[in-house]
């Protein structure tokens, strides 16, 4: 009985070894993609203004990933006391549930910046600049969202949504707290 608890260690050691050497590969940080330069052009059009909730931005943003993903939906955003993206991790066979917590800031393009203020990978305590080079490495994200693993955000472009007619989507307020996300929307007069 004492050669088995000998050799449940010892392969125990060589698997969480195995592990930290792959955080220590996957984690050396590298120069994270650059911002999209602003494609924002101020066509002649009529402007519509949106207010909305939480609940409703939150289903509008995973259909949109929904669908740039083929069906699959590897990530999930929901919106509470900040944004919140949740998946899974698989390494080494085992599945790691993955949670990321983001505060949201309007940039002046009206593109949207989620700024990662804490993160859970499973029970372990790994660098948030390494678990986002881990999800930018093993999940497919539709091209409007650029993972910057280096300054622990993610960058929500949405000039570049799959949006039918040119029309340009602006994001004007976030404010979570209050419930309330305000949207522009430019429809071209074409």
């Amino acid at each position: 009985m004492n050669g088995w608890k000998v050799a449940f260690f010892s392969l125990a050691g060589l698997v969480a070894a195995a592990f930290v050497a792959l955080i220590l590969l996957v984690g050396g940080t590298t120069a994270s993609p650059p911002l999209p330069e602003s494609s924002a052009t101020q066509e002649e059009g009529y402007t519509l203004v949106l207010n909305t909730t939480k609940n409703n931005f939150e289903g509008i943003a995973n259909t949109y990933i929904r669908k740039a993903v083929k069906g699959a939906l590897p990530v999930e955003l929901s919106m509470g006391d900040d944004v919140l993206l949740t998946s899974e991790l698989t390494v080494f066979s085992y599945t790691l549930p993955l949670a990321m917590h983001f505060d949201p800031i309007v940039q002046e393009d009206g593109n949207l910046l989620l700024k990662q203020s804490s993160m859970e990978l499973g029970q372990l305590n790994i660098p948030p600049s390494t678990v986002l080079k881990l999800l930018k490495n093993s999940v497919e994200l539709p091209s409007w969202m650029v993972v910057r693993p280096k300054e622990e955000e993610i960058f929500i472009d949405l000039q570049d949504l799959p949006i039918s007619g040119d029309v340009q989507v602006k994001a004007k307020e976030v404010n979570l707290a209050q419930d309330e996300i305000i949207l522009e929307v430019l429809i071209p007069k074409n």
